[in-house]
């Protein structure tokens, strides 16, 4: 990930600091490259981008500092201020506080918006710890790997996700869980066309791998997302005639493609209760495109299953 031009991060210069401000130490835009990108060639650094008017940066800080401390030096701590370096945060697409990054081997390779308890900070540095020691070209923990990915992806942070998945496949080209991510990566920031080209470009005996079917379901779905404009006339039309089962199927349909998947379930199960023969069951049928656009292990998957089934078996 190159954020201030196009050279590769060198390996860290020799420096001078002493311990206690080389583990916790302050970053601004003009020695990032420096202190966070070469440094976590050597060494894995986690970057907390706070503000000083945020409450919820105030209670994670102390609890990032603690584990760093308790981590004896094997992973640092850089922190940003964000209204002193808006420009860092605008190139790492920074879009609430605190939201921490953590960059190894001059990349990032996860990251996270919101407290979190010490539990989950220490088992994040005790992963950090682990993917460094993976220093040879082959070595890379591609399960580890996958799983950091995702909870990227699911934290709304699809750009260090992206990386992850990329760094997967330089190493297995023919890992599907990889490419179906890296097309969820982009279907999150809506570049869709990038999204198909990735689905299209898989190698022939992953095309039919259910993780990427999946993801091409998810495409599929996104792209017919309307504006908010566009849902709110079919929510009216749905609540105008609630017996126009064409209209709330629109409507929910409308409400999965704008990301409101728990609605759209709850209202495709409505039809599904309400005529589950209507047109050779169209309800039902869509409702399982729901479940395999998100995943079989997705909470709101796993909550619509039991509810169909309540109403299939009732």
């Amino acid at each position: 990930m190159m954020l201030f031009g196009n050279k590769k991060p060198a390996a860290p210069a020799a420096t001078n600091q002493n311990a206690a401000n080389d583990t916790i130490y302050d970053v601004t835009t003009m020695d990032f490259e420096d202190k966070v990108m070469r440094v976590s060639m050597d060494t894995p650094v986690l970057v907390d981008f706070w503000a000083p008017w945020c409450g919820p940066c105030k209670q994670m800080m102390p609890v990032l500092e603690a584990e760093i401390q308790a981590a004896g030096g094997k992973v640092k701590l850089a922190k940003v201020n964000i209204d002193e370096n808006p420009e860092l945060a605008q190139a790492l697409r920074v879009q609430s506080v605190p939201t921490i990054f953590a960059f190894v081997g001059g990349q990032p390779v996860t990251a996270f918006a919101g407290a979190r308890p010490a539990s989950e900070i220490k088992a994040l540095i005790a992963q950090l710890i682990q993917m460094a020691g993976q220093s040879a070209p082959g070595a890379l923990d591609i399960p580890a790997t996958l799983t950091a990915a995702a909870q990227a992806l699911a934290d709304g942070q699809p750009g260090p996700a992206q990386e992850l998945y990329a760094m997967i496949l330089s190493q297995d080209e023919n890992n599907a869980a990889a490419y179906a991510g890296l097309a969820r990566c982009f279907i999150a920031t809506g570049e869709f066309e990038q999204a198909r080209f990735v689905l299209d470009d898989t190698p022939e005996t992953v095309k039919k791998d259910p993780q990427v079917a999946a993801a091409r379901t998810a495409l599929d779905l996104a792209e017919k997302a309307p504006d908010q404009g566009e849902v709110q006339k079919l929510a009216a039309a749905a609540q105008k005639n609630p017996d126009d089962l064409q209209a709330r199927f629109d409507y929910a349909v409308a409400l999965f493609a704008a990301g409101q998947h728990g609605a759209a379930i709850d209202e495709m199960v409505a039809l599904v209760a309400k005529n589950r023969a209507w047109e050779d069951e169209k309800a039902r049928k869509q409702l399982l495109q729901f479940f395999e656009a998100m995943g079989p292990a997705d909470p709101e998957t796993m909550a619509g299953r039991r509810k169909l089934s309540a109403v299939l078996f009732s």
